[in-house]
This record gives C-alpha cells, structure tokens and sequence, in this order.
C-alpha cells in the first residue's frame, strides 16, 4: 500500500504513539510523518505510507500554520505548560501592546531552539541534556515569520494565528514574544492547522480510519508535477533509477507512469533527469 493520509493528531499523544496506530490500522510497518507534533499539540499530522515515505524530506520543508495559545505570567523549563515553573510574576499589557508586538515582530531571525528538543549536539538530543542537567550551548537556527495574527485577548491568555517557516519552534516563538512583551509567558495550547496545503479541514481522526472513513491521497493528488507516461523504451531505465536525457524539457520535478501506473518522480539537474524516488 502506498499514499497520503492527513491526521488529526489528538491532544495527549505523541506522534509515535500515531504512527503506532496507524501500523495497526494499516498492517504495516511502513509509515512515516513529515513534522512532529509534541504531546500538548494537536491538528495536521502528514502520514506517508509504503513507497511515500520517501517524500517526507520533501513535505517537512512546507511552511505551517498554527493556533497558539500563551499562559501570561508563568515560564517553565519546557517553554510549555507541561513543563516545571521556574518563575511566575505579575503582568500589565493591553491588547495594543500585543498588536504592536505582533506587527513589529522580524519577518526572520535566529531562534534559539529549545533545550527540550529532538535536536542533536554531540550525538546527544538536547532534551537528553536536559534531563541530566548537563548545561549546553543551545544552537540557533533562522526561521521566517510570515504572519502573525490576534485572534483573543481575555485574561491571563493570548490567543493567535501564526504562519512560519518549517524547523520553526512556537515554544520559542512564544517566549520570543513574551520578552518583547516585557513580561514571561509559556505555551498552554498548540493547533497545527496546515502545512502546505494540507489543511486540519481535510483531516482525518484516528476513529474514522479505524472506520475506513478516510481519503488516501496518491501522489498526483498532492504533488502538482508534470505527468508523463513513458514509453517502452524508458520503463527499464526508469525503474533502474537511471539517468535520462531531459527531452520533455522538465524544469523541475516530474511523476513518471507506465500503463497508468505512478513509476517514479525524477528531478532536473543541469541537463538530465535524475531519479529522485521509486514509487
């Protein structure tokens, strides 16, 4: 089986704990995720299947959108409300504070990546560093913030919409929010809405794959690529992986089929075709 089936992740589990259930749904081991979700969050969770999973460097690199929620006046060591405090004091902003903020905010910059991440140092991932107490020099990484937007302000909670670039941490965002909002604050909620165009209104929760009530996409669903049908005197070549001279005059990506059947998707370099994926 191979395909694309767009989840929504459940609050409360890990997005290991999602590809775990679709293995079972699915019968099989083959199943990948572009992006993980943390346990707080929920919303679009990419699941790949069977071949597809090859695509998964491909659709991490999509820009996401999400709705965020911020707890004012606490700060943990997870940058989220699932963490220890570490501190907690009053504040005093207003709703046009946030708007200034927001509308003022770099369109990109270095964000320093939190300590409770995946992301290796020394072959370590830094949350391993972290439960150790060991103190290590947290890696900065730049990210483009292409939009965000106030949705709610009432009490000790901002809620807002924010439209990122992929490797973008919204724990971090948050707290890069609050210091410019000269207060403290912390991730109480996280929604991922999109990434790409793969949108939570096109998603699926795990009980309606259980209930085989679910889409799954073919690559041409997804992938908006020339498709061309090759003729017998390519398919060896093809599915070998070799490269091909550029006669269809690609530019970028193409999907390749055989009798109607999806065969590979090639990439131009220079002035060949060059196998990027079996399918």
């Amino acid at each position: 089986m191979n395909g694309l089936v767009i989840v929504n992740k459940p609050k409360g589990r890990t997005s290991r704990d999602v590809i775990n259930d679709l293995n079972h749904l699915f019968n099989t081991k083959k199943i990948g995720h572009s992006g993980t979700l943390d346990p707080l969050a929920s919303g679009v969770l990419v699941c790949l299947i069977g071949s597809y999973t090859k695509l998964v460097d491909l659709i991490t690199a999509y820009d996401k959108e999400y709705i965020a929620t911020i707890k004012l006046g606490i700060k943990t060591d997870t940058l989220d409300i699932t963490g220890n405090v570490l501190e907690q004091k009053n504040f005093n902003i207003t709703k046009k504070d946030i708007e200034k903020v927001f509308n003022s905010f770099p369109k990109q910059y270095l964000q320093t990546v939190p300590k409770y991440s995946a992301i290796k140092i020394k072959g370590k991932k830094l949350y391993e560093y972290a439960r150790n107490k060991i103190d290590i020099d947290l890696p900065k990484k730049e990210v483009n913030i292409y939009l965000l937007e106030l949705i709610d302000f009432k009490d000790d909670l901002i809620t807002f919409k924010a439209h990122v670039s992929k490797g973008t941490y919204i724990r971090s965002l948050i707290n890069d929010i609050c210091t410019k909002l000269n207060t403290i604050g912390t991730m109480s909620d996280l929604v991922r809405i999109k990434q790409g165009n793969f949108s939570i209104d096109n998603s699926y929760t795990l009980e309606q794959i259980s209930n085989n009530d679910y889409q799954l996409l073919n690559v041409k669903d997804f992938l908006y690529y020339p498709v061309i049908e090759i003729p017998n005197t390519l398919y060896k070549s093809i599915i070998n992986g070799a490269s091909i001279d550029n006669t269809f005059n690609i530019k970028d990506y193409v999907i390749f089929t055989y009798q109607d059947k999806d065969i590979a998707i090639y990439k131009k370099e220079d002035n060949l075709l060059k196998h990027y994926i079996t399918l």
